[in-house]
Protein backbone atom coordinates (compact mmCIF):
# COMPACT_ATOMS: atom_id res chain seq x y z
CA UNK A 1 0.00 0.00 0.00
CA UNK A 2 2.92 2.32 0.68
CA UNK A 3 2.80 5.84 2.13
CA UNK A 4 0.65 7.38 -0.57
CA UNK A 5 -2.45 7.42 1.55
CA UNK A 6 -4.44 10.55 0.86
CA UNK A 7 -3.93 13.77 -1.08
CA UNK A 8 -5.47 17.00 0.13
CA UNK A 9 -5.54 19.88 -2.35
CA UNK A 10 -6.65 23.49 -2.70
CA UNK A 11 -6.56 26.02 -5.54
CA UNK A 12 -5.79 29.65 -4.64
CA UNK A 13 -5.11 32.97 -6.37
CA UNK A 14 -1.90 34.80 -5.43
CA UNK A 15 -0.65 38.24 -6.48
CA UNK A 16 2.48 40.12 -5.53
CA UNK A 17 2.30 43.81 -4.62
CA UNK A 18 2.41 46.61 -7.19
CA UNK A 19 5.40 48.93 -7.15
CA UNK A 20 4.72 52.47 -5.91
CA UNK A 21 4.84 55.37 -8.38
CA UNK A 22 7.77 57.72 -8.66
CA UNK A 23 6.86 61.36 -8.04
CA UNK A 24 7.44 64.65 -9.89
CA UNK A 25 8.69 67.26 -7.41
CA UNK A 26 11.07 70.23 -7.30
CA UNK A 27 12.94 71.72 -4.36
CA UNK A 28 11.37 74.80 -2.83
CA UNK A 29 14.01 76.93 -1.16
CA UNK A 30 14.05 80.52 -0.02
CA UNK A 31 15.77 82.82 -2.52
CA UNK A 32 15.93 79.99 -5.10
CA UNK A 33 13.45 80.61 -7.90
CA UNK A 34 13.78 77.20 -9.55
CA UNK A 35 14.95 74.37 -7.30
CA UNK A 36 16.20 71.13 -8.82
CA UNK A 37 14.14 67.94 -9.17
CA UNK A 38 13.71 66.04 -5.90
CA UNK A 39 10.96 63.51 -6.64
CA UNK A 40 11.62 60.21 -4.85
CA UNK A 41 11.16 56.66 -6.15
CA UNK A 42 8.20 54.45 -5.35
CA UNK A 43 8.63 51.49 -3.03
CA UNK A 44 8.85 47.87 -4.22
CA UNK A 45 5.74 45.71 -3.96
CA UNK A 46 5.67 42.83 -1.47
CA UNK A 47 6.68 39.30 -2.53
CA UNK A 48 4.44 36.24 -2.09
CA UNK A 49 6.34 33.72 0.05
CA UNK A 50 5.27 30.25 1.19
CA UNK A 51 6.83 28.84 4.36
CA UNK A 52 6.30 25.44 5.97
CA UNK A 53 5.03 25.38 9.53
CA UNK A 54 5.13 22.06 11.45
CA UNK A 55 2.19 23.25 13.58
CA UNK A 56 -0.10 23.02 10.54
CA UNK A 57 -1.07 19.62 9.18
CA UNK A 58 -3.88 20.30 6.68
CA UNK A 59 -4.88 22.63 3.85
CA UNK A 60 -8.29 23.20 5.38
CA UNK A 61 -7.87 26.98 5.83
CA UNK A 62 -7.37 27.36 2.08
CA UNK A 63 -10.89 26.02 1.50
CA UNK A 64 -12.23 29.12 3.25
CA UNK A 65 -9.83 31.79 1.97
CA UNK A 66 -8.74 31.54 -1.66
CA UNK A 67 -7.33 34.98 -2.55
CA UNK A 68 -3.93 36.17 -1.31
CA UNK A 69 -2.55 39.60 -2.33
CA UNK A 70 0.71 41.13 -1.06
CA UNK A 71 0.93 44.78 -0.06
CA UNK A 72 1.80 47.38 -2.71
CA UNK A 73 4.74 49.76 -2.37
CA UNK A 74 4.01 53.35 -1.39
CA UNK A 75 4.46 56.22 -3.82
CA UNK A 76 7.57 58.37 -3.56
CA UNK A 77 7.39 61.95 -2.34
CA UNK A 78 9.30 65.21 -2.56
CA UNK A 79 12.63 65.92 -0.91
CA UNK A 80 13.98 62.70 -2.47
CA UNK A 81 11.90 60.54 -0.13
CA UNK A 82 11.47 56.96 -1.28
CA UNK A 83 8.13 55.24 -0.84
CA UNK A 84 8.02 52.44 1.72
CA UNK A 85 8.34 48.92 0.31
CA UNK A 86 5.20 46.78 0.58
CA UNK A 87 5.28 44.03 3.20
CA UNK A 88 5.89 40.52 1.91
CA UNK A 89 2.91 38.18 2.17
CA UNK A 90 3.84 35.06 4.15
CA UNK A 91 1.57 32.07 3.51
CA UNK A 92 2.05 29.20 5.97
CA UNK A 93 1.55 25.65 4.70
CA UNK A 94 2.18 22.18 6.15
CA UNK A 95 5.49 20.43 5.48
CA UNK A 96 5.01 18.14 2.49
CA UNK A 97 3.09 20.72 0.44
CA UNK A 98 3.72 20.94 -3.30
CA UNK A 99 2.98 24.23 -5.09
CA UNK A 100 1.87 23.70 -8.70
CA UNK A 101 1.04 26.23 -11.42
CA UNK A 102 -2.58 25.61 -12.25
CA UNK A 103 -2.37 26.66 -15.91
CA UNK A 104 0.67 24.57 -16.89
CA UNK A 105 0.91 21.92 -14.12
CA UNK A 106 4.51 23.03 -13.57
CA UNK A 107 5.86 22.09 -10.12
CA UNK A 108 6.99 25.41 -8.60
CA UNK A 109 8.20 24.06 -5.25
CA UNK A 110 8.17 20.89 -3.20
CA UNK A 111 8.32 22.04 0.43
CA UNK A 112 9.29 18.98 2.44
CA UNK A 113 11.08 20.42 5.49
CA UNK A 114 9.88 22.60 8.40
CA UNK A 115 10.93 26.23 8.01
CA UNK A 116 11.62 25.82 4.29
CA UNK A 117 10.40 28.67 2.13
CA UNK A 118 9.64 29.46 -1.49
CA UNK A 119 9.55 32.95 -2.97
CA UNK A 120 6.94 32.34 -5.65
CA UNK A 121 6.08 35.85 -6.91
CA UNK A 122 8.34 38.90 -6.74
CA UNK A 123 6.72 42.27 -6.10
CA UNK A 124 6.69 44.95 -8.81
CA UNK A 125 9.58 47.41 -8.92
CA UNK A 126 8.94 50.96 -7.76
CA UNK A 127 8.83 53.68 -10.41
CA UNK A 128 11.66 56.21 -10.54
CA UNK A 129 11.00 59.77 -9.41
CA UNK A 130 11.97 62.72 -11.57
CA UNK A 131 15.20 63.26 -9.61
CA UNK A 132 16.55 60.08 -11.25
CA UNK A 133 16.12 61.53 -14.76
CA UNK A 134 18.10 64.73 -14.22
CA UNK A 135 21.19 65.01 -16.43
CA UNK A 136 23.50 67.61 -17.93
CA UNK A 137 21.16 67.96 -20.91
CA UNK A 138 17.89 67.57 -18.94
CA UNK A 139 18.06 69.67 -15.79
CA UNK A 140 14.34 69.83 -14.95
CA UNK A 141 12.67 66.54 -15.93
CA UNK A 142 8.91 66.91 -15.49
CA UNK A 143 8.07 63.25 -15.65
CA UNK A 144 8.35 60.16 -13.46
CA UNK A 145 7.73 56.42 -13.85
CA UNK A 146 4.70 54.53 -12.66
CA UNK A 147 5.37 51.47 -10.51
CA UNK A 148 5.52 48.04 -12.08
CA UNK A 149 2.45 45.88 -11.61
CA UNK A 150 2.69 42.81 -9.40
CA UNK A 151 2.50 39.33 -10.91
CA UNK A 152 -0.44 36.98 -10.45
CA UNK A 153 -1.00 33.24 -10.62
CA UNK A 154 -3.47 30.55 -9.77
CA UNK A 155 -1.64 27.78 -7.94
CA UNK A 156 -2.68 24.37 -6.64
CA UNK A 157 -1.45 23.26 -3.25
CA UNK A 158 -1.20 19.49 -2.87
CA UNK A 159 -0.36 17.72 0.37
CA UNK A 160 0.24 14.07 1.09
CA UNK A 161 -1.59 13.74 4.39
CA UNK A 162 -0.15 11.91 7.38
CA UNK A 163 -2.46 11.41 10.32
CA UNK A 164 -2.18 13.48 13.51
CA UNK A 165 -4.71 11.28 15.28
CA UNK A 166 -5.12 7.51 14.82
CA UNK A 167 -8.29 5.65 15.70
CA UNK A 168 -7.58 2.14 16.99
CA UNK A 169 -9.78 -0.56 18.45
CA UNK A 170 -11.34 -3.93 17.70
CA UNK A 171 -13.25 -4.37 14.44
CA UNK A 172 -16.76 -2.92 14.75
CA UNK A 173 -15.78 -0.67 17.69
CA UNK A 174 -17.19 2.25 15.66
CA UNK A 175 -14.02 3.86 14.33
CA UNK A 176 -15.36 4.38 10.79
CA UNK A 177 -18.59 5.84 12.14
CA UNK A 178 -16.65 8.28 14.33
CA UNK A 179 -14.42 9.32 11.41
CA UNK A 180 -17.46 9.92 9.20
CA UNK A 181 -19.21 12.00 11.86
CA UNK A 182 -16.14 14.23 12.48
CA UNK A 183 -15.02 14.72 8.86
CA UNK A 184 -16.15 14.68 5.25
CA UNK A 185 -14.63 11.22 4.85
CA UNK A 186 -17.11 8.63 3.70
CA UNK A 187 -15.61 5.27 4.67
CA UNK A 188 -17.40 2.06 3.75
CA UNK A 189 -19.00 0.77 6.92
CA UNK A 190 -20.31 -2.76 7.43
CA UNK A 191 -20.76 -4.94 10.45
CA UNK A 192 -18.06 -7.57 9.98
CA UNK A 193 -14.36 -7.87 10.83
CA UNK A 194 -11.81 -6.17 8.57
CA UNK A 195 -14.38 -3.89 6.99
CA UNK A 196 -11.59 -1.33 6.68
CA UNK A 197 -8.79 -2.72 4.56
CA UNK A 198 -6.94 0.60 4.17
CA UNK A 199 -6.61 3.53 6.54
CA UNK A 200 -9.34 6.05 5.78
CA UNK A 201 -8.24 9.63 6.35
CA UNK A 202 -10.30 12.73 6.87
CA UNK A 203 -9.69 16.33 7.90
CA UNK A 204 -11.41 17.38 11.12
CA UNK A 205 -12.28 21.08 11.36
CA UNK A 206 -13.36 22.02 14.87
CA UNK A 207 -13.71 25.51 16.35
CA UNK A 208 -11.35 27.08 13.81
CA UNK A 209 -8.64 24.42 14.06
CA UNK A 210 -7.97 21.40 11.86
CA UNK A 211 -6.14 18.10 12.03
CA UNK A 212 -5.96 14.80 10.16
CA UNK A 213 -7.70 11.76 11.61
CA UNK A 214 -7.09 8.19 10.38
CA UNK A 215 -9.24 5.15 10.93
CA UNK A 216 -6.69 2.35 11.33
CA UNK A 217 -8.07 -1.11 10.44
CA UNK A 218 -9.01 -3.40 13.30
CA UNK A 219 -6.01 -5.20 14.76
CA UNK A 220 -5.91 -8.91 15.44
CA UNK A 221 -3.63 -10.81 17.76
CA UNK A 222 -0.42 -11.53 15.88
CA UNK A 223 -0.51 -8.26 13.88
CA UNK A 224 2.89 -7.30 15.30
CA UNK A 225 4.33 -10.40 13.56
CA UNK A 226 2.92 -9.25 10.24
CA UNK A 227 -0.03 -11.61 10.37
CA UNK A 228 -3.15 -10.45 8.60
CA UNK A 229 -2.75 -6.80 7.65
CA UNK A 230 -0.61 -6.01 10.66
CA UNK A 231 2.62 -4.29 9.60
CA UNK A 232 1.14 -1.73 7.23
CA UNK A 233 -1.30 -0.43 9.77
CA UNK A 234 0.95 -0.48 12.79
CA UNK A 235 3.34 1.64 10.70
CA UNK A 236 0.59 4.25 10.23
CA UNK A 237 -0.21 4.35 13.94
CA UNK A 238 3.49 4.88 14.70
CA UNK A 239 3.46 8.24 12.86
CA UNK A 240 0.50 9.71 14.73
CA UNK A 241 0.78 12.20 17.60
CA UNK A 242 -2.26 10.96 19.49
CA UNK A 243 -4.30 7.74 19.64
CA UNK A 244 -8.03 7.64 20.24
CA UNK A 245 -8.63 4.10 21.48
CA UNK A 246 -12.25 3.20 20.68
CA UNK A 247 -13.97 0.60 22.86
CA UNK A 248 -17.44 -0.82 22.15
CA UNK A 249 -19.35 -0.78 25.46
CA UNK A 250 -22.64 -2.05 23.99
CA UNK A 251 -21.69 -5.73 23.56
CA UNK A 252 -22.67 -7.67 26.70
CA UNK A 253 -20.52 -10.62 25.54
CA UNK A 254 -17.22 -8.69 25.57
CA UNK A 255 -15.04 -7.25 28.34
CA UNK A 256 -14.11 -3.62 27.41
CA UNK A 257 -11.04 -3.56 29.68
CA UNK A 258 -9.77 -6.83 28.23
CA UNK A 259 -10.36 -5.58 24.65
CA UNK A 260 -8.48 -2.37 25.48
CA UNK A 261 -5.46 -4.24 26.89
CA UNK A 262 -5.30 -6.70 23.97
CA UNK A 263 -5.05 -3.93 21.39
CA UNK A 264 -2.38 -2.10 23.40
CA UNK A 265 -0.36 -5.30 23.94
CA UNK A 266 -0.39 -5.90 20.18
CA UNK A 267 0.81 -2.35 19.45
CA UNK A 268 3.53 -2.39 22.10
CA UNK A 269 4.91 -5.72 20.84
CA UNK A 270 5.41 -4.02 17.46
CA UNK A 271 7.19 -0.89 18.64
CA UNK A 272 8.32 0.84 21.83
CA UNK A 273 7.58 4.14 20.08
CA UNK A 274 3.86 3.35 20.35
CA UNK A 275 4.16 3.33 24.16
CA UNK A 276 5.15 7.00 24.03
CA UNK A 277 2.11 8.14 22.02
CA UNK A 278 -0.58 9.48 24.38
CA UNK A 279 -3.97 7.77 24.28
CA UNK A 280 -7.50 8.80 25.08
CA UNK A 281 -9.90 5.99 25.97
CA UNK A 282 -13.17 6.50 24.06
CA UNK A 283 -16.15 4.46 25.26
CA UNK A 284 -18.41 4.25 22.22
CA UNK A 285 -22.04 3.21 21.56
CA UNK A 286 -23.36 4.57 24.86
CA UNK A 287 -26.73 4.96 23.08
CA UNK A 288 -26.98 1.16 22.89
CA UNK A 289 -25.77 0.24 26.40
CA UNK A 290 -27.84 -2.16 28.48
CA UNK A 291 -27.47 -0.80 32.07
CA UNK A 292 -28.12 -4.28 33.48
CA UNK A 293 -25.05 -5.71 31.73
CA UNK A 294 -22.46 -2.94 32.33
CA UNK A 295 -21.84 -0.21 34.89
CA UNK A 296 -20.39 2.70 32.90
CA UNK A 297 -19.32 4.70 35.96
CA UNK A 298 -17.41 1.70 37.27
CA UNK A 299 -15.77 1.17 33.85
CA UNK A 300 -14.74 4.85 33.61
CA UNK A 301 -13.19 4.67 37.09
CA UNK A 302 -11.17 1.56 36.11
CA UNK A 303 -9.92 3.23 32.89
CA UNK A 304 -8.86 6.32 34.81
CA UNK A 305 -7.01 4.12 37.29
CA UNK A 306 -5.03 2.78 34.32
CA UNK A 307 -3.93 6.40 33.68
CA UNK A 308 -6.10 7.41 30.73
CA UNK A 309 -8.39 10.32 30.00
CA UNK A 310 -11.80 8.80 29.34
CA UNK A 311 -14.69 10.05 27.18
CA UNK A 312 -18.02 8.36 26.59
CA UNK A 313 -19.63 9.02 23.23
CA UNK A 314 -22.03 7.78 20.62
CA UNK A 315 -20.44 8.09 17.18
CA UNK A 316 -23.86 7.28 15.74
CA UNK A 317 -25.85 10.08 17.46
CA UNK A 318 -22.96 12.54 17.96
CA UNK A 319 -23.38 12.59 21.74
CA UNK A 320 -20.11 13.52 23.52
CA UNK A 321 -18.10 14.10 20.33
CA UNK A 322 -17.67 17.87 20.86
CA UNK A 323 -15.97 17.35 24.22
CA UNK A 324 -13.75 14.63 22.77
CA UNK A 325 -12.61 16.94 19.94
CA UNK A 326 -11.95 19.78 22.42
CA UNK A 327 -9.63 17.48 24.39
CA UNK A 328 -8.00 16.18 21.18
CA UNK A 329 -7.11 19.71 20.03
CA UNK A 330 -5.87 20.65 23.51
CA UNK A 331 -3.50 17.66 23.46
CA UNK A 332 -2.34 18.30 19.87
CA UNK A 333 -1.53 21.91 20.81
CA UNK A 334 1.08 20.57 23.23
CA UNK A 335 3.05 19.27 20.24
CA UNK A 336 3.38 22.72 18.67
CA UNK A 337 6.93 23.93 18.18
CA UNK A 338 8.55 27.25 17.45
CA UNK A 339 9.26 27.56 13.74
CA UNK A 340 12.69 28.75 12.70
CA UNK A 341 12.99 30.04 9.17
CA UNK A 342 15.37 27.88 7.19
CA UNK A 343 17.26 30.63 5.39
CA UNK A 344 19.72 28.19 3.82
CA UNK A 345 17.00 26.33 1.98
CA UNK A 346 15.07 28.91 -0.04
CA UNK A 347 13.41 28.12 -3.36
CA UNK A 348 13.07 31.07 -5.73
CA UNK A 349 10.64 30.74 -8.60
CA UNK A 350 11.14 32.94 -11.65
CA UNK A 351 8.10 33.15 -13.87
CA UNK A 352 9.09 32.46 -17.47
CA UNK A 353 9.24 35.72 -19.42
CA UNK A 354 6.64 35.91 -22.12
CA UNK A 355 7.91 36.76 -25.58
CA UNK A 356 7.37 40.48 -26.08
CA UNK A 357 5.74 41.47 -29.34
CA UNK A 358 5.75 44.66 -31.37
CA UNK A 359 3.15 44.99 -34.11
CA UNK A 360 3.39 47.75 -36.71
CA UNK A 361 0.57 48.73 -39.03
CA UNK A 362 0.80 51.57 -41.57
CA UNK A 363 -2.38 53.46 -42.54
CA UNK A 364 -2.36 56.68 -44.52
CA UNK A 365 1.27 57.36 -43.63
CA UNK A 366 0.68 56.88 -39.87
CA UNK A 367 2.58 54.12 -38.02
CA UNK A 368 0.32 52.30 -35.54
CA UNK A 369 2.15 50.54 -32.70
CA UNK A 370 0.71 47.72 -30.58
CA UNK A 371 1.83 44.49 -28.89
CA UNK A 372 2.90 43.33 -25.43
CA UNK A 373 6.21 45.25 -25.47
CA UNK A 374 4.43 48.52 -26.27
CA UNK A 375 1.86 47.80 -23.52
CA UNK A 376 4.65 47.29 -20.99
CA UNK A 377 6.40 50.53 -21.95
CA UNK A 378 3.12 52.46 -21.81
CA UNK A 379 2.32 51.31 -18.28
CA UNK A 380 5.11 53.51 -16.94
CA UNK A 381 4.40 56.81 -18.72
CA UNK A 382 1.68 59.43 -19.13
CA UNK A 383 1.36 60.34 -22.81
CA UNK A 384 -0.78 63.40 -22.06
CA UNK A 385 2.22 65.12 -20.42
CA UNK A 386 4.72 66.61 -22.87
CA UNK A 387 7.76 65.79 -20.73
CA UNK A 388 6.58 62.25 -20.20
CA UNK A 389 6.00 61.92 -23.95
CA UNK A 390 9.61 62.96 -24.58
CA UNK A 391 10.70 60.23 -22.16
CA UNK A 392 8.48 57.72 -23.98
CA UNK A 393 10.12 58.67 -27.29
CA UNK A 394 13.50 58.13 -25.67
CA UNK A 395 12.63 54.61 -24.46
CA UNK A 396 11.11 53.75 -27.88
CA UNK A 397 14.51 54.51 -29.37
CA UNK A 398 16.46 52.80 -26.58
CA UNK A 399 14.39 49.61 -26.80
CA UNK A 400 14.88 49.28 -30.57
CA UNK A 401 11.31 50.10 -31.61
CA UNK A 402 12.34 53.14 -33.69
CA UNK A 403 14.83 50.97 -35.60
CA UNK A 404 12.00 48.52 -36.32
CA UNK A 405 9.89 51.41 -37.64
CA UNK A 406 12.74 52.57 -39.88
CA UNK A 407 12.91 49.10 -41.43
CA UNK A 408 9.29 49.69 -42.47
CA UNK A 409 10.15 53.04 -44.11
CA UNK A 410 9.65 55.37 -41.14
CA UNK A 411 11.28 58.85 -41.47
CA UNK A 412 11.90 61.76 -39.12
CA UNK A 413 8.70 63.75 -38.65
CA UNK A 414 6.36 60.84 -39.46
CA UNK A 415 3.41 60.26 -37.13
CA UNK A 416 3.21 57.44 -34.57
CA UNK A 417 -0.12 56.32 -33.11
CA UNK A 418 -0.23 54.46 -29.80
CA UNK A 419 -3.63 53.60 -28.32
CA UNK A 420 -5.24 56.38 -30.36
CA UNK A 421 -2.69 58.93 -29.12
CA UNK A 422 -0.89 60.39 -32.15
CA UNK A 423 2.38 62.36 -32.19
CA UNK A 424 5.15 63.26 -34.63
CA UNK A 425 8.57 61.86 -33.86
CA UNK A 426 11.84 63.73 -34.43
CA UNK A 427 15.30 62.54 -33.46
Amino acid sequence: MGDDVFIDSAKIYIKSGNGGNGVISFRREKYVAYGGPDGGDGGKGGDVIFITDPNISTLMDFKYKRKYVAESGENGSGNNKYGKDGDDLIIKVPAGTQIIRDDTNELIADLAKPGQKAIVLRGGRGGRGNAKFASATLKTPRFAESGEEGKELYVRLELKLLADVGLVGFPNAGKSTLLASCTNARPKIANYPFTTLYPNLGVVYHKGKSFVMADIPGLIEGAHKGEGLGYDFLKHIERTKLILHIVDVSDPMSDPIDDFKKINDEMYLYSDRLKEIPQIAVLNKIDAVDPSSINLDDLIAKMKNLGYDVFKISAMTGDGIDGLLDKTIEMLDKFKVDVEENTEDVIIYNMPKEDETVEIEIKDGVYYLSGTKIDRLLKRVNLQDENSLRYFEMILKKSGVIDMLKEKGFKDGDAINVRDFEFEYYE
